[in-house]
């Protein structure tokens, strides 16, 4: 009975699109385990739905997308809630809470989270506290509301099972005895060996090797593959917006090197960015590293906290190191979260050193935190130069291991674009459609979108090599006899060349109705409909029997005068 009571876990199941849900869910499980209970920290589309009504408690993290959309890693999992064989006392011996994340700002605010809430009640499992709603909105981020409700679910655990904090819900033991040791190890390989083992293979098929391999350790299942589907090169880059508009928008063209591509009209690409090489040099050198060691990341042998860290799994073979922080660690556009600071403290001997991270750290200093590093978007390497991780001016005390940054550094993950061609007018190519992400920070600090400005920059000559994972969208082709109006403003017409294409192609074969008529938004900084979609759709408009033109005016905010023209072709 001893051994059964030691062996029992928190269930925590966390579903994240940009990485806070992951940080959440993890935070609770740190505060859980220094609250003495062992914590099973789970991707929820790693987690069997149909055993959902063994488990005694569960906690649910979650974020909610765009307007109101799931995670990609939920979407099974909701999928299997939503059955109608499903009763109302299916989940009856459950317990569970709930956190969101979301923005305030959206009409359909943490919507993910809500839904999710009233589906488990629907099926007769307990809510224990009333779930929690985190905000980005909030002057503290999604933390304004986690810190208060995790609170309330100590209590509420310890009321529903007292074993589960041998020593009561306010008592944590000592931060340094969970912090000793990183839950990644790194073993490092001779040069030589590593070179031996790769000195035969292929560019593509290396690339590939190295994607599958780096992209093993990450959390969850991501875009459900570890090696790509394709490897693409650029073969052209045209601006399409006017010069001075304030706007860079882009006509990409691929093609598929590695093999042969399938998409339809309506769907996504997922290509994993390259990050400025300056950038990447200049963190391997703060952290004291040899850029050409290769290496292989494992998880600790550790039995107690092995169920507590979700290590995809160990590298396939050495990595080059360099290679590793390219293809795996963001150190250039992402933010590090709180617990990089906190960790950082237990690096620092020197105790202004400690005490000014400690309290970065800590809920009084996390108003404080959130307007240096989250709200202006403060990267690795910024951070690095306030607080040094080696032996340097400012603080010389402070030395991290190279095994917490794999762990703590945030993973360089894919970015998703609208494809804008069709594949059967484009056999073995993608076009893409991209407005060149830019804002300035309450700081007024300049920022640029890690993939689309260095989309950009590349040059087609260079034939650059980028991974590439298709994925359904959410726009699917109407048959070749519905009549279609297609709207969405600026670059949000981006899918809707793709349509015009496949429709342009099956008009040559098919007899379309009449009646079709195109709605295309044209805003006025730009120079044309035809260089916004980067093809002569003006001589493909004949197919689709254009009879008139009319020209009217709707409320834009990104015009000067808030207005464009919008015109039915």
């Amino acid at each position: 009975m001893g051994m059964e009571e030691k062996a029992k876990k928190l269930l925590i199941l966390y579903a994240s699109e940009t990485g806070n849900a992951i940080d959440a869910a993890e935070r609770l499980g740190r505060q859980a385990e220094r609250r003495g209970c062992p914590v099973s920290l789970l991707s929820i589309d790693d987690f069997d739905p149909s055993s959902l009504p063994d488990q005694e408690i569960v906690i649910f993290v979650v974020s909610t997308t765009g307007q109101g959309d799931n995670p990609d890693s939920i979407k099974v999992f909701w999928k299997f809630l939503l059955q109608r064989n499903l009763t109302q006392n299916w989940l009856c011996r459950v317990s569970y809470a709930v956190f969101g994340l979301g923005d305030s700002s959206y009409q359909k605010y943490n919507f993910v989270a809500k839904k999710l809430d009233k589906r488990l009640s629907d099926l007769g499992a307990i809510a224990m506290v009333e779930r929690g709603l985190g905000d980005d909105q909030h002057p503290s981020g999604y933390e304004g509301a986690l810190d208060p409700w995790m609170s309330t679910l100590w209590k509420a655990l310890y009321q529903k099972d007292p074993k589960l904090f041998p020593k009561g819900p306010e008592l944590m033991t000592s931060n340094m005895s969970l912090m000793d040791q990183p839950k990644v190890q790194i073993t490092y390989h001779d040069v030589a060996e590593g070179t031996l083992n790769f000195s035969s293979t292929p560019d593509v098929k290396l690339l590939e090797m190295q994607i599958e391999s780096t992209r093993f350790i990450l959390p969850g299942k991501l875009s459900g593959k570890y090696s790509p589907d394709c490897f693409l090169k650029m073969v052209k880059n045209d601006p399409l917006s006017k010069a001075g508009c304030g706007k860079d928008v882009r006509h990409f063209e691929f093609e598929a090197v590695s093999s042969t591509i399938e998409y339809e009209v309506g769907d996504v690409v997922h290509i994993l960015p390259g990050q400025d090489a300056a950038a990447v040099d200049a963190f391997i050198k703060r952290c004291n590293l040899n850029p050409e060691s290769y290496i292989r990341v494992e998880p600790k042998d550790n039995k107690e906290n092995e169920q507590s860290y979700d290590l995809r799994n160990t590298l396939k073979s050495p990595v080059r190191l360099k290679t590793f922080v390219e293809l795996a660690m963001d150190v250039a556009s992402a933010s590090p979260r709180r617990y990089f600071f906190e960790v950082m403290s237990y690096f620092a001997t020197a105790e202004h050193e400690k005490e000014r991270l400690q309290y970065f750290a800590s809920p009084e200093g996390r108003d404080d935190l959130y307007e240096y590093n989250q709200k202006e978007r403060r990267t690795v390497l910024e951070v690095m130069k306030i607080f040094p991780l080696f032996v340097l001016e400012d603080f010389p005390s402070v030395q991290m291991p190279f095994e917490w940054l794999v762990q703590l550094v945030p993973p360089l993950k894919t970015r998703a674009f609208s494809i804008s061609s069709s594949h059967s007018a484009h056999p073995n190519q993608v076009h893409l459609t991209v407005s060149v992400v830019s804002w300035t920070t309450p700081y007024k600090r300049k920022r640029t979108g890690l993939c689309s400005s260095w989309l950009a920059e590349l040059d087609p000559q260079k034939r650059v090599l980028m991974p590439a994972w298709f994925q359904k969208g959410s726009l699917s082709a109407p048959p070749p006899s519905l009549p279609l109006i297609l709207v969405g403003p600026g670059t949000g017409c981006a899918p809707f060349r793709g349509f015009v294409e496949e429709r342009a192609l099956q008009s040559q074969s098919v007899q379309l109705l009449p009646s079709f008529s195109s709605l295309v938004v044209e805003m006025k900084r730009m120079t044309s409909y035809t260089e916004i979609f980067g093809c002569f759709i003006h001589k493909r408009v004949e197919s689709f029997l254009k009879k008139k033109v009319v020209a009217f005016l709707l409320p834009s905010p990104e015009t000067s005068n808030r207005r464009f023209t919008c015109s039915i072709k």
